[in-house]
């Protein structure tokens, strides 16, 4: 896998929809991957029908390759589609995610579903709404300006005909193409969006009654459980698998190195791979210790400038103030509520894999290669899974199934355990960031540098005011698996520059929130910056030895954000987050509540990775890939949470399903340097939950 998360989503961007109404469109305001063009070798689907269905009953089904992975867009999208054609909410019915049934999809990441498929969606419903009008006057003989739509109902109030939707389409297709782009409800006007809409089936959630991948069960199913290396880059010496195949209904399965084995019962699968025994070789690897090091000395390609202005090293020279340091992050896992899961079932030639994966089609064109089957002979379906985070953009569990499945002849069922989830899955990537700064005694920038070694450039660009800049990723070679994870490395590239910005700031004697102010141009993230510190309370914020007030601020993927952190230290030094303040603007809101759950949840995942979460290596194996040795955010752990919606109604909308946790771990990192006079600049700070920095396992807060 590729040492950067970011570069492997470009590259996979680079890569390349029955009976209804049917809306295709050609406007360029949305991206290409959910237009109606050839993009990537993809011939979207130009024809109505691909993306909203009109029943004769007045149904709305809405087509999408994008998934629900926790993030409560089944609910949004459908709220926009019910804006804009002018139905009840309740009348539409997603489907997500269902390669046979949805048009192509790149996937479910980076905060796209809200700024691409939200407009293209509303595009469809619009252009239907405005096509159906024109069918019903064309049936009535009179202007379209006659009439008005209330309700999924087209009305002409002086003749006094009335049609609902489905008596108009009567479940026939209505082809329509649009050129250029339909007039879409600005959101002063929003009746269903803007609203908080309680969850979309939330009923079926709450009582158990909804299937997620791991719940799938197929007739005559199976069980498969592999047989897993001793480390990384294992190559496998023997194995004898002579105990196993005396197993009542186990039928083992092997193809190279990949060993695997079938049988009635999950716990039978798992007993037959304990009896299988194998030797392997495996080389050594590195571990925890020198990480950073290794990565800055191991480069993977060119490093190339993000940004580059005016000359830092003569701006440095020249200033009153000078600040250097490094900063680092560890590898951390993904750790899902529902590991990875997959049922295959093989029909006449053709595999349908149910399973959890923010990437349908990814997982289909995988499927395809490995088995070389044609594009019609693999369905890909995702049942709205338990959460991914970014990590589950693969499909190892769906080729799996999908091997064991075409050995033994039934449908197969592969679900991984939680030690498998923390070993094989990949990791958000550790990364050590290099930062110089200058400035002036009034507390003007005049000189950044900042480098990033491995974890990526995500939010690397500086949103201060600042003549003279270099700022550069280098991709490195890592030593263990790596990929997508929440938000990316804006996590860590904010970590740092936030907490390279509140040293500066204390350098110069200025209020850290005065000197960002006078720093910053931007007036969108200056808005939340003074929206989070007035709820705050930060002009009054005064940190003690036991007390400390900490802020930090940042933009990314259309999203501003500013957070301000209050932690307590007891007598034993032991740290606790008290309060986090939040502000949050990412254009105009779809649904309120959706909205400051995401924000909410993200400050709670993001206290884990600043605080606690580390995944502990060497020699190619994982060292803590249990949750009872990897620290999780627990009930006690979650302070005060206050979540500061800005509501710009002026502006698109943003996707807001990442960037809320940038700002935690700096902001928190700054409240504890308020109150001891230590900076903490690594991740996770304190490990053992104590300051200052002590060793745990090798990690080095």
């Amino acid at each position: 896998m590729s040492a950067v998360t970011e570069w492997m989503d470009r590259r996979e961007f680079l890569k390349g929809l029955g009976a209804g109404l049917l809306v295709c469109l050609t406007h360029g305001g949305v991206m290409a991957q959910e237009s109606g063009r050839t993009f990537g070798g993809h011939a979207l689907p130009k024809e109505v029908s691909a993306w909203i269905h009109i029943g004769a009953d007045g149904k709305v089904t809405v087509y999408t390759g994008k998934v629900e992975v926790g993030q409560n867009i089944r609910t949004s999208l459908a709220q926009q589609v019910a804006e804009e054609l002018r139905v009840p909410f309740g009348r539409i019915a997603m489907v997500m995610g269902d390669t046979d049934l949805v048009p192509w999809d790149m996937g479910t990441f980076g905060s796209r579903t809200t700024p691409t498929m939200g407009p293209e969606l509303r595009m469809m419903a619009a252009a239907a709404r405005e096509e159906l009008l024109r069918k019903a006057a064309a049936q009535w003989k009179v202007s379209v300006t006659a009439l008005k739509v209330e309700d999924g109902r087209i009305v002409d109030a002086k003749s006094s005909h009335s049609a609902s939707y489905g008596e108009l389409t009567r479940g026939e297709k209505l082809v329509s193409v649009v050129e250029g782009q339909e007039a879409l409800t600005p959101a002063t006007e929003w009746k269903v969006a803007g609203t908080p809409v309680p969850k979309t089936e939330i009923r079926a959630f709450v009582t158990g009654e909804h299937k997620f991948p791991s719940d799938v069960v197929r007739p005559g199913m199976l069980f498969g459980a592999v047989v897993r290396p001793e480390g990384f880059n294992a190559k496998l010496i023997s194995v004898d698998t002579s105990a196993a195949e005396k197993m009542p209904g186990v039928q083992i399965v092997r193809e190279g190195d990949f060993i695997g084995v079938v049988a009635p019962a999950m716990y039978t699968a798992r007993q037959a791979v304990e009896a299988i025994h194998a030797k392997w070789d495996v080389p050594a690897q590195p571990s925890n210790d020198g990480l950073f090091d290794y990565l800055k000395s191991h480069p993977d390609g060119e490093s190339q400038p993000e940004h580059q202005a005016g000359s830092v090293e003569q701006a440095m020279a020249a200033a009153d103030v000078k600040v250097e340091d490094k900063y680092t992050v560890q590898y951390i896992a993904h750790a899902p509520l529902e590991p990875r899961a997959a049922v295959a079932e093989w029909n006449a030639g053709k595999v349908t894999v149910w399973t959890g994966t923010q990437r349908p089609f990814g997982v289909r064109d995988q499927l395809m290669e490995a088995f070389s089957l044609p594009v019609e002979k693999v369905r890909v379906v995702q049942p709205d899974m338990g959460s991914g985070y970014g990590g589950k953009h693969t499909g190892e569990a769906a080729l799996e199934a999908a091997r064991l499945s075409k050995a033994a002849g039934k449908p197969v069922k592969v679900v991984w355990t939680r030690e498998e989830e923390f070993t094989w899955a990949y990791l958000r990537p550790a990364g050590l960031m290099e930062l110089r700064a200058a400035a002036r005694r009034d507390g003007t920038l005049v000189a950044w540098e900042h480098h990033n070694y491995n974890s990526g450039p995500a939010a690397i660009s500086m949103p201060y005011v600042v003549a003279n800049q270099l700022i550069q990723y280098h991709p490195a070679q890592s030593p263990l698996r790596q990929g997508s994870y929440r938000s990316l490395a804006a996590t860590a590239n904010n970590f740092a520059r936030e907490s390279h910005m509140d040293a500066v700031a204390h350098a110069v004697g200025m209020d850290p929130v005065a000197f960002r102010l006078k720093n910053l141009a931007d007036l969108r993230l200056i808005a939340v910056v003074k929206a989070a510190t007035e709820r705050f309370g930060w002009e009054k914020a005064r940190s003690t030895a036991t007390r400390g007030y900490g802020f930090a601020c940042g933009n990314d993927k259309g999203g501003y954000v500013a957070a301000c952190a209050e932690v307590e230290i007891d007598g034993d030094k032991r740290v606790r987050i008290r309060r986090i303040v939040q502000a949050w603007e990412s254009g105009a809101i779809i649904n309120p509540d959706g909205l400051r759950n995401q924000v909410g949840g993200a400050i709670v995942q993001g206290i884990g990775g600043a605080m606690f979460e580390a995944i502990l290596f060497g020699n190619g194996r994982i060292l803590n890939p249990h949750f009872a040795d990897y620290r999780l955010p627990r009930f006690r752990d979650v302070p005060e949470v206050d979540v500061v919606l800005v509501d710009r109604k002026d502006l698109p909308s943003a996707g807001a399903g990442e960037s809320g946790l940038i700002c935690v771990a700096p902001a928190v990192g700054n409240a504890l340097f308020a109150a001891t006079g230590q900076r903490l600049r690594n991740m996770p700070m304190t490990p053992d939950r104590t300051v200052p920095g002590v060793a745990v396992s090798g990690l080095t807060s």
